[in-house]
């Protein structure tokens, strides 16, 4: 791949003095993603599945067409794809029907503190209320999810597992798919968080055999306002909707009330139709870069980075191990909100704070971090120009008693 080329496509950064460094928290868009939500709006721009007529029914099939589309991207079935707002919506529905109809005082829901606050609150949420137990399973010295350590607390009351697949903090991949296999042996769910997994390596859900995955469209070149779950079918068809009007519905009596299938029981009113189009436009778009590549784009990108950062006194980097494209780190000193104001300053877009995470960032024990994030659109010079920031910034803080 050649994100020189790759930069053309995206018309925000027209402007050659923008360094974005922030895709973890949500990427640029490519003008293919936007020429197609355009394209639904200037030429249909009407609602699904209800309309008889034509317009209707185009509209009806784009929005379909993404969700095949979607299904083939992670190998899953076409009714296991249900569209959401987001990847936190997602994990929200998981919790909401499937944790509150399951659990019991008698079990345990195993989560981490590398979780982002999507996939840890909905499940102390179900806690609260089933008194099932939340058990959280040990870090290693690195702040890492191991088999050894899920071994460590799982057991036969084990119902759920709920961690992520690449840490938006850490960037650490978690071995997920010995995780899932553990997990199943003792009769629990497991439910992955894979916000920043879809947008960078290829998932395919049979092979992990995980039971609910969960990503978000904007992360991974799409747009916002659009998640996507997905449930092994037997699982779905067992859990009740969370939500409860138009469209969802089967037949409704004065007093009752039966639902659809699977995926639309759980999809209740006017749906994300262009994000879910534009989600389709996206996915076409990295799938014609390859997502390995993009991967390995941007873990040299990492590395080139973590490298020049070291040389540089008073840098601390909390994941330099980190098989992704992101970097944790703080300038000594400095308080990450004071530091990152700099780097704006540089039109250096990076994230400054606990990124949805205080678990982990409390486990570090600091008050916050800054944090770096590739993608396909970054070069080396984009890394060559946060260094100098960097450097700056250290100096600037340092000359004025920081």
């Amino acid at each position: 791949m050649n994100p020189y080329e790759l930069r053309k496509d995206f018309p925000i950064l027209n402007d050659e003095t923008l360094c974005y460094l922030d895709t973890a928290a949500s990427s640029l868009k490519p003008r293919q993603v936007i020429e197609r939500l355009d394209e639904y709006y200037e030429k249909y721009g009407v609602n699904v599945h209800r309309g008889v007529y034509n317009l209707s029914y185009v509209a009806t099939e784009m929005y379909e067409e993404a969700r095949r589309k979607v299904s083939d991207f992670i190998h899953a079935k076409f009714d296991e794809i249900i569209f959401t707002r987001g990847a936190s919506s997602a994990l929200n529905l998981v919790a909401s029907s499937y944790g509150l109809n399951h659990l019991t005082s008698e079990d345990e829901i195993i989560v981490s503190e590398l979780e982002h606050h999507s996939q840890v609150l909905p499940w102390q949420n179900v806690s609260h209320i089933t008194k099932a137990k939340l058990v959280y399973i040990p870090l290693d010295s690195e702040g890492r999810i191991t088999v050894e350590n899920v071994k460590k607390v799982l057991s036969n009351k084990t119902k759920v597992v709920a961690i992520n697949y690449i840490s938006n903090v850490m960037g650490y991949i978690t071995p997920i798919k010995e995780i899932i296999s553990l997990a199943h042996e003792v009769g629990a769910v497991v439910v992955i968080d894979a916000a920043q997994a879809a947008p960078h390596k290829t998932i395919d859900v049979v092979d992990l055999d995980c039971d609910f995955l969960a990503f978000s469209g904007h992360k991974m070149c799409g747009p916002t306002g659009i998640g996507v779950l997905f449930g092994k079918k037997k699982l779905l068809d067992n859990m009740p909707p969370i939500e409860f009007g138009g469209d969802m519905n089967d037949n409704v009596n004065l007093y009752d009330a039966s639902w659809k299938d699977v995926p639309y029981k759980f999809e209740t009113g006017t749906p994300p139709i262009s994000e879910a189009i534009g989600l389709g436009a996206a996915i076409d778009y990295l799938l014609s870069i390859g997502l390995d590549e993009i991967g390995k784009h941007e873990f040299k990108l990492k590395e080139y980075t973590v490298k020049k950062l070291k040389e540089i006194e008073d840098i601390i980097i909390y994941n330099e191990s980190a098989e992704t494209g992101i970097i944790s780190f703080n300038i000594e000193g400095v308080h990450p909100h004071d530091a990152v104001s700099y780097f704006d300053g540089d039109n250096i877009c990076m994230r400054a704070g606990h990124h949805c995470a205080q678990l982990i960032i409390k486990w570090l024990n600091v008050v916050a971090t800054l944090r770096v994030s590739f993608y396909l659109y970054n070069t080396i010079e984009d890394c060559d120009r946060f260094i100098e920031s960097v450097r700056n910034a250290r100096d600037f803080f340092k000359s004025v008693g920081f």
